[in-house]
């Protein structure tokens, strides 16, 4: 684009007449000048490029909900007066670097690909008035911007609360504003399995249901006596993944393994070392309905009975991954791997045979085996395996990437192996912890203020330069024990996860707590126009 002149690493610092620019995740770079532009009806998308049209079209539903007009939008004309989206080459390691130039000639989003421009129209749309108009002012300035870490991420669960396609899309439409990258979709659990496998109907017909829930917090006051159900078509799946790609955000899909595998043995009790005991659960809690043979649990914690690591349970989860990795085009399967307990592996003829029969040291040394024979067959598939931190108990597999969730620690072990990590540690991004010492709803416990959130940083301080390079980035896990509705996750989540979206997109040396807190007020003006829902008590701190 001849008209761009700035060179990319043009070092311009923040100044005081920036300072009324709230753009979240902060830009790396922001100059402003006096003076400024209405976009209006007459105004036009110039595209150079169709690949572009996307992000133009993105624009225009937003204006188009929230101003009541579109603009047209072309491919040749006049630059003067319109906002141009272009392309150019920034030499950036990194995808998502972006120019935003607002002048009098009009508004010019620069890309280092389509990617780049669409998060240069996410800062734009910030600089909109939050009130209804035809005539949209937003300020003279130059934005140079990229992303600090390629891996920018949010985990939704929605094995123990089930959420429908249009909440999915809009917790996409919240990684999007915040220009987040990544969405880590854990569907499956001891209370749910959430995804059409059309060749085991009855993961969905029995695994996708509970007869009840504890009620409080566990193990629970008594059961709602309820049924807990749901699951995603292929079709709902395949909706799905195309409007991320729209909103250039990747899915994860999680499957796991081999615990946390309840309800999908109460489908296939074939699954179990045990497939004729019963079910077990916490005597301390109450269960409703049928308690004989596998059941769908109805109560969180971790469960004893899990996949046995026989040939019937291999050709599953094969016949699963090949089902998986033709709905989710993206790089990553992930296959879980936390809180295994070894209690049924011990007291297994077959498992303390095969222990012997593959030369291992113990039951962690055979759920590594297990992992390793699942990671063989996704790398046959042409994808990675990722999985949390319990991965490396026993023996990392060669090409695993490392969820770091139990602290920092084993993604220090990881990348010391020269293995690639996301830190996602529990004291830092778990959004199900309480955001206040006085939580006015039921929350797992914990406590993590937003100031410890925006304070994190993915790139430990024991970790060298060299171990640096392993660590992609990191993401916030929102787990839903308790949140059973819409609301209660959007309460959790905000406004921490916008100090995230600073933690993984700014330069660490431009990060600053009190910037951040300046422009908290005008984020929940923006939450309010947008009708999220948020933790509001910030506002008295």
């Amino acid at each position: 684009m001849r008209y761009l002149i700035f060179s990319f690493f043009l070092l311009l610092k923040l100044n005081a007449s920036s300072q009324g620019i709230n753009i979240v995740p902060l830009p790396n770079s922001i100059k402003t000048f006096a003076g400024s532009f209405s976009i209006t009806k007459s105004t036009k998308i110039l595209v150079e490029g169709t690949d572009l049209i996307n992000s133009a079209d993105f624009l225009n539903d937003y204006l188009h909900r929230f101003y009541g007009f579109r603009l047209q939008v072309i491919t040749k004309g006049d630059y003067s007066g319109n906002i141009v989206l272009g392309k150019e080459r920034m030499d950036y390691p990194i995808v998502g670097a972006y120019r935003l130039i607002i002048k009098k000639e009009g508004v010019l989003i620069s890309g280092d690909n389509e990617t780049g421009s669409f998060y240069g129209i996410q800062s734009l749309i910030q600089l909109l008035p939050l009130e209804r108009s035809e005539s949209l002012t937003v300020p003279f300035l130059t934005i140079e911007d990229a992303p600090r870490f390629a891996y920018r991420g949010m985990l939704l669960d929605v094995g123990r609360h089930f959420f429908p396609v249009s909440f999915i899309k809009k917790f996409i439409d919240f990684l999007a504003m915040h220009k987040m990258n990544t969405f880590h979709w854990h569907l499956t659990e001891d209370q749910g399995w959430r995804i059409e496998i059309k060749k085991y109907p009855k993961l969905t017909e029995i695994g996708s249901s509970r007869n009840g829930t504890i009620i409080g917090r566990f193990p629970g006051t008594g059961n709602d006596k309820i049924k807990h159900s749901g699951f995603y078509s292929q079709e709902e799946i395949k909706e799905v993944v195309a409007y991320a790609a729209k909103r250039y955000v990747d899915i994860i899909p999680e499957i796991e393994l081999p615990g946390h595998a309840s309800a999908a043995i109460a489908a296939y009790p074939e699954l179990s070392c045990f497939p004729k005991e019963n079910t077990m659960h916490s005597t301390a809690v109450s269960w409703y309905g049928d308690s004989t043979g596998k059941q769908v649990q109805q109560a969180w914690g971790v469960y004893p009975d899990v996949f046995c690591p026989s040939e019937y349970t291999f050709k599953f989860l094969q016949d699963v991954f090949d089902e998986i990795t033709t709905l989710f085009p993206g790089k990553y399967i992930h296959i879980g791997g936390d809180e295994c307990p070894k209690e049924f592996w011990k007291r297994s003829d077959f498992c303390q045979k095969l222990i012997k029969e593959k030369g291992l040291k113990d039951e962690n040394g055979l759920q590594s085996y297990f992992i390793k024979e699942i990671e063989k067959y996704l790398n046959k598939k042409g994808k990675q395996m990722i999985g949390w931190d319990e991965i490396i108990d026993g023996g990392l597999a060669p090409n695993a990437t490392v969820m770091s969730w139990r602290g920092e620690e084993g993604g220090l072990i990881a990348v010391k192996q020269k293995h690639k990590v996301v830190m996602t540690p529990n004291s830092y991004v778990y959004l199900d912890y309480a955001q206040f010492k006085k939580e006015d709803s039921l929350v797992i416990g914990g406590y993590l203020p937003i100031e410890k959130v925006y304070g994190y940083d993915p790139v430990s301080k024991e970790m060298t330069g060299e171990d640096s390079k392993y660590v992609m980035g990191a993401q916030a896990n929102v787990w839903t024990e308790y949140m059973n509705n819409e609301s209660k996750v959007e309460y959790m989540i905000f406004p921490r996860m916008s100090a995230l979206s600073e933690v993984l997109w700014t330069r660490k040396e431009n990060k600053n707590w009190n910037t951040f807190k300046n422009k908290m007020p005008s984020l929940m003006k923006r939450y309010d126009w947008l009708g999220i829902q948020y933790g509001k008590e910030f506002e008295t701190h």
